[in-house]
């Protein structure tokens, strides 16, 4: 964490999910989000939700001001930057940020791809493998193909993220094939590749959903392996878990938060479809940044309510400084305005 002398600067943390109908990725989140307030200790940190699950993000930078916090770093609890990352909460944090305009409001970068949530992948990947060959023997990796889900989005960008994470698990593990699909919106989905990935004659197919908490999407991806593998009982279908609160996922949080601590918040824009004018998606270029979440927001989930899953962690009274400024809610790596595709809950 930063140093400095400067007393007068309060910062608080707010973690900004997604939001289910599903309690239990609600509550997961939770837990990530006190591991994170373990992690800093010195600063206020608060969570929400963009859509379904409460307390909804507004709520939480509404707790932090309350509590005399002056400078609030939002991190996106999210793996990619599609529709949610690159409109939906600058939308919402620029909102916050124009309405408050004595507050340093700051936007850091989602989690992207990074060599830490590549070990923790390869980390559950291995524990369903390793409980596989104890049930049913040993099978080679190379008689092996790895099925890598993402969640699916109408941001190219995002998709192709998928793709590059699982040839980076291909490759550094050894399998004999890898494959991607998606949970929704973007093609193949995971039942059609499966149905592909049974033709081409391994022993084993490993379902990974990268994804961080479960939720209706990951329960989705499981039934579609079952299924699968009630079909093709000569072929041993392995479902993976999740990422979930692995320490390297959450390592890979905290430096998110300081980066944009320190204003060293690097995104990538150069196949931003609203920055650029990518093929197939040229006429969202330049579109006008607005949210799309209005008539679910806070709704909660499919079980009951989740207002009192809310985090609101750290100690008031220790301050950290910081040398510059910066314009208020800004996203320090994407200043632009993004239009938003509605992408399904998790």
């Amino acid at each position: 964490m930063p140093n400095s002398t400067d007393t007068t600067q309060k910062t608080g943390i707010m973690i900004c999910g997604h939001g289910s109908r599903d309690q239990g990725a609600v509550d997961e989140f939770g837990t990530l989000a006190g591991h994170l307030a373990k992690r800093f200790p010195d600063y206020d940190v608060e969570s929400g939700f963009l859509e379904f699950a409460t307390p909804v993000i507004r709520t939480g930078l509404d707790k932090l001001r309350d509590r005399g916090v002056n400078r609030i770093i939002c991190v996106p609890g999210m793996l990619f930057a599609a529709g949610h990352v690159k409109n939906d909460l600058p939308s919402e944090i620029n909102s916050f940020a124009h309405a408050h305009p004595d507050l340093d409001v700051r936007f850091g970068r989602e989690l992207a791809i990074d060599a830490r949530l590549l070990r923790a992948a390869k980390v559950r990947i291995e524990e369903a493998e390793a409980a596989a060959n104890a049930a049913g023997g040993e099978i080679a990796r190379k008689d092996t193909l790895l099925m890598v889900v993402g969640r699916g989005t109408n941001d190219s960008d995002a998709n192709s993220n998928v793709n590059k994470v699982a040839r980076m698990l291909w490759e550094g593990m050894d399998f004999g094939w890898a494959e991607v699909s998606y949970s929704g919106v973007a093609y193949p989905l995971v039942d059609e590749g499966l149905n592909k990935a049974v033709k081409l004659g391994y022993k084993r197919i490993i379902v990974f959903p990268y994804f961080l908490f479960t939720g209706i999407l990951v329960n989705r991806i499981y039934r579609w392996a079952d299924d699968c593998a009630q079909a093709h009982p000569e072929i041993d279908i392995v479902k993976a878990p999740y990422l979930n609160d692995h320490e390297d996922l959450i390592d890979c949080f905290a430096d998110r938060v300081e980066e944009a601590l320190n204003g060293d918040n690097k995104m990538n824009c150069l196949l931003c479809k609203y920055r650029e004018q990518i093929i197939g998606y040229e006429d969202d270029h330049g579109a006008p940044q607005a949210g799309h979440h209005h008539h679910v927001v806070g709704i909660g989930t499919d079980g009951h309510g989740a207002e009192d899953h809310g985090i609101h962690h750290g100690k008031h009274g220790h301050h950290h400084g910081h040398g510059h400024s910066h314009d208020h809610g800004h996203d320090h790596g994407h200043g632009h305005s993004h239009p938003h595709s509605h992408d399904p809950e998790t």
